[in-house]
């Protein structure tokens, strides 16, 4: 990804979120100056990876794949004492181009994925294998908003505003914002959350994106904190 493809739509996030009046906590909105003044302030939250997380999943496409995150709240399974039991992020998604978080499942991690407001969030569901293979046949057992479903392999569930739906560790999803129904906020509610090790992706390149420099930075990103500050 280019960094005016990464700031241009952090900017694109804070509009849509403004526009449901969801509020980020205040460093989401610091120049790069204050993050580099507050340098020695942010241990905790280099530690957790709190922040924007913006990627294409190393397929440069964002407008197709990919999407804005922003950690607000993370743990360490390594040591307690850092952030909270659990983590929760705001996703941004787009609408038009139908942008999507490409199939994956996590080995640890449940998540709550809820529609915050904005559009109508989408997800396709299958069961995996113990090698991780995708499952195509099986049922999907899943809650959504605490009610057990059972769905074929390769249902397709749209959550509406206010909806959830809760996925367990080892069930692949694929998720988007639906076109025409507007640019999607979602929030993630989960158990403590690792990017470094957590995530099986059926095919995709890379969970972080590599960066081409081609503007200053509007903010730096979770994994580059060592990097521009």
């Amino acid at each position: 990804m280019k960094r005016s493809e990464i700031n241009n739509a952090i900017r694109h996030a804070i509009s849509i979120m403004d526009k449901i009046n969801f509020r980020l906590p205040s460093f989401a909105y610091w120049t790069i100056d204050e993050w580099k003044a507050r340098k020695s302030d942010i241990h905790n939250l280099k530690s957790i990876m709190l922040g924007w997380d913006i990627t294409d999943f190393g397929m440069n496409d964002f407008a197709k794949v990919g999407a804005v995150l922003f950690t607000l709240r993370n743990g360490s399974i390594k040591d307690a004492s850092l952030g909270t039991p659990y983590a929760e992020k705001v996703i941004i998604m787009l609408s038009e181009t139908e942008q999507y978080i490409p199939l994956h499942f996590h080995r640890m991690k449940t998540e709550d994925i809820i529609n915050r407001g904005g559009g109508i969030l989408v997800l396709e569901l299958y069961n995996s294998y113990p090698d991780d293979g995708l499952d195509k046949e099986s049922d999907v057992n899943v809650l959504i908003d605490g009610f057990r479903h059972t769905l074929p392999a390769g249902a397709i569930v749209e959550i509406e505003k206010g909806d959830s739906i809760t996925l367990q560790p080892g069930l692949y999803h694929r998720f988007w914002a639906k076109k025409g129904a507007g640019d999607l906020v979602i929030g993630e509610v989960s158990s403590i959350n690792d990017d470094n090790v957590d995530n099986v992706f059926y095919d995709v390149k890379s969970r972080f994106s590599e960066i081409e420099e081609d503007e200053p930075p509007f903010a730096p990103l979770s994994n580059e904190y060592d990097k521009l500050l």
